[in-house]
């Protein structure tokens, strides 16, 4: 991830810690994933739990990155107001 926007030069690490609230935002997202994957897995496409588990390890494991990126930045938008008028040029 880049130490800071390339446009407006917004520091994307301002403390120690700051994203320590991401992970419970990913956990919340991964949690709800994983159960609606086991439902549609188990009741919809009648899977085995074997297959349905390595199926959501696999997933898990492909989009961990992804989903822990949206994560920091639903938790550094919830926190940093935006101001366009404040573009440092």
């Amino acid at each position: 991830m880049p130490k800071e926007c390339p446009v407006c030069h917004q520091n994307f690490l301002p403390e120690p810690g700051f994203y320590y609230g991401a992970m419970f935002i990913s956990y919340i997202f991964m949690g709800f994933f994983c159960l609606a994957f086991v439902l549609i897995g188990y009741v919809v496409l009648d899977w085995s739990k074997t297959t349905i588990y390595i199926s959501l390890v696999s997933v898990i494991a492909i989009f961990f990155v992804w989903i822990f990126r949206i994560s920091r930045s639903i938790w550094i938008h919830a926190n940093v107001k935006y101001d366009p008028g404040a573009v440092k040029k």
